[in-house]
């Protein structure tokens, strides 16, 4: 049955001729797709009941076992794919990030050549793709320097593997900023007399650029704090993080699960909103900073007070609300004995971003001293146990009889508090 689970690499007869090595990028999202394909068939089959060894049938428990370690070890292979794809995704998408900004610097030249027929070309127009250039340089000398982990994004990535909103936002004021001092700059390197120069001076001025320093002021500060209020609730247990396999678009609007989150999006479309405002400006009156509305301003602060008070209120501990013994249909009602199955009900048992299966496999409940991993139940499309509220183990003969502690280790690592139960002999 393992053979199922394998992916399997290179080129197979039928296979079409695809790729699955996992030495480059598209072999490794070949052999991932192989390898999910795989674990979705082994578990819809073990759902509807094929797949199970005629003798293991006579005792549920056993088949139950024998099937979960089955999809446990198909899912340790899912993973290594998953990783195989995750370390090939850093080197695409340094490359076409760089692409994508030396293409953005080629449309600002062709827009500006077509802008300048008849008018003539301009100062600010050579400002304008003077600063477009030296930024390009400088996110290319970037992305060369975090070529390992993931180019010119490196910096926006968090220790989850997931792209941060709030270093998201900041860096793209820090960027807006940059192109307009940037402009300025070259103004005042090819303008002409003293009093051209006083005038672009004058664009620098603390009460005309106020707005602008302060917005960026508050997104550099959110990306702090965020930071900071994140590793802190991590290290103290009061919020759970599992690591994704490699950062996505959609990170910047969805929260660790994959849900979407209002407090990100709507700090992020709120910035969206202001920057593109900023840069309207910037292109009205390249000679000096945009001028920004102090209104503007306070919605901003507003955006990233909302934003940190999401990531202050988010997550939690896992929780253990009640142990019962889990009883089939016709069962006598009985305390709990050892190789009776119980049922933990709570919350927080699978923490955002662990719904894969390689980490539904890593949920482990300590009754008393010994330590049982959380079966995997199959149902058609996904699994019935575990679940976030609700883990269902057995009870193994080694538990001693009389009070035990029973505990969940969720995939995060964190656990629960005690809850004490009675275990009969």
């Amino acid at each position: 049955m393992a053979g199922r689970g394998e992916p399997g690499g290179g080129k197979k007869p039928g296979d079409g001729g695809a790729c699955g090595c996992g030495q480059c990028p598209h072999g490794a999202r070949e052999g991932h797709r192989q390898a999910l394909a795989a674990f979705v068939a082994l578990r819809e089959d073990f759902a509807v009941g094929r797949g199970v060894p005629a003798g293991l049938a006579h005792s549920a428990g056993a088949a139950r076992q024998w099937v979960s370690d089955e999809l446990t070890l198909s899912a340790r292979i899912l993973a290594e794919r998953g990783a195989a794809e995750g370390a090939s995704w850093t080197v695409t998408v340094r490359r076409r990030t760089v692409v994508a900004v030396w293409a953005a610097v080629l449309a600002l030249l062709l827009g500006q050549a077509l802008t300048a027929v008849g008018a003539g070309w301009s100062v600010g127009r050579t400002a304008a793709l003077t600063a477009a250039v030296v930024l390009a340089l400088g996110t290319t000398a970037t992305a060369w320097l975090h070529r390992e982990q993931g180019g010119a994004l490196g910096p926006l990535i968090g220790e989850d593997r997931r792209l941060s909103t709030s270093r998201a936002v900041a860096a793209a004021w820090v960027a807006a900023v940059l192109y307009a001092v940037l402009t300025l700059a070259v103004h005042l390197a090819v303008g002409g007399g003293p009093d051209a120069r006083r005038r672009l001076l004058s664009g620098l001025g603390l009460l005309p650029s106020g707005g602008l320093l302060a917005i960026l002021a508050i997104g550099c500060g959110v990306a702090v704090l965020a930071y900071g209020m994140t590793a802190g609730r991590v290290r103290t247990g009061r919020v759970q993080k599992i690591p994704a396999d490699r950062p996505r678009a959609t990170d910047l609007l969805a929260d660790d699960g994959g849900r979407g989150s209002f407090t990100d999006a709507q700090y992020a479309l709120v910035n969206a909103a202001l920057l593109a405002f900023a840069l309207v400006r910037l292109a009205t009156d390249p000679a000096r900073l945009p001028a920004l509305p102090w209104v503007l301003v306070v919605l901003a602060a507003l955006s990233g007070v909302t934003y940190l008070a999401g990531k202050a209120v988010g997550g939690g501990r896992p929780v253990i609300l009640s142990v019962v013994r889990s009883r089939e249909l016709g069962d006598l009602a009985a305390p709990i004995r050892t190789g009776d199955d119980i049922e933990i009900r709570g919350t927080g048992f699978v923490p955002p971003g662990a719904a894969t299966p390689d980490r539904l496999a890593r949920t482990v409940v300590r009754i008393g001293g010994v330590h049982v991993p959380v079966p995997l139940i199959p149902v058609p499309g996904g699994f019935a146990n575990p679940t976030d509220g609700v883990l269902t183990v057995p009870v193994p003969v080694d538990v001693e009889p009389g009070p035990v502690e029973v505990r969940v280790i969720t995939a995060a690592g964190a656990e629960t508090r005690g809850y004490r139960i009675e275990v009969q002999d």
